[in-house]
């Protein structure tokens, strides 16, 4: 296969990519642009999942994609008072009871998310650990839209997960993309740790 060849088979993977890492660039700067171009990333990676038969991973984007317009206006519009200007959406911390909340959630999410890939597709991969890795990218989906900082520990394990069952699946570009993802997560905890951070809520 000549290059004009893997450009013909892997150019819309590659565009995808690129969206990819300058979206997560943009969360660790917390730009409200990362919604945008999330936006745009997400349909891309929904259509290369789908036709890789990863089904789980191509709704997970299709959610992002719904994500990316709640980010958007709770990111520009929340927060803001009739006495004050708007302020830039400050940083929080997972309280106990919203991790309780998501804890539920998330195993809700992985039965049934696994169940449906076990008993009605033919998924490219374990369905449950497809399921996992899904369930746990929607609700730290839901806590990157509310800036919550502990949504990076979710997707260090996430990211790094999610590269092994692309790797698995022969979606290489994905899976080198996970790693990269990973790594970024780190600095993304540490970036957004060391800035404007609120307290704590009961």
């Amino acid at each position: 296969m000549n290059i004009q060849q893997l450009f013909d088979v892997y150019w819309l993977e590659v565009f995808g990519v690129l969206c990819c890492l300058l979206y997560i660039y943009l969360e660790i700067k917390q730009r409200v642009s990362l919604w945008i171009v999330g936006f745009i990333s997400s349909a891309i990676t929904a259509i290369v999942f789908f036709q890789r038969g990863l089904y789980a991973f191509s709704a997970l984007y299709v959610y992002y994609v719904a994500a990316s317009i709640y980010g958007m206006y709770y990111w520009s519009f929340s927060k803001k008072t009739d006495n004050e200007p708007k302020k830039e959406l400050p940083i929080s911390r997972l309280n106990m009871k919203q991790a309780i909340v998501l804890t539920v959630i998330s195993a809700a999410l992985v039965a049934t998310i696994g169940y449906v890939l076990a008993n009605y597709t033919n998924s490219a991969t374990p369905p449950y650990l497809e399921a996992l890795a899904s369930s746990l990218s929607i609700v730290a989906t839901w806590m990157l839209a509310r800036k919550i900082l502990e949504q990076w520990l979710v997707w260090i394990f996430v990211n790094l997960f999610s590269a092994v069952l692309n790797f698995w699946c022969g979606i290489y570009l994905y899976s080198a993309l996970f790693v990269v993802y990973g790594v970024m997560s780190v600095v993304g905890w540490f970036n957004w740790k060391n800035t404007n951070l609120k307290p704590q809520m009961k």
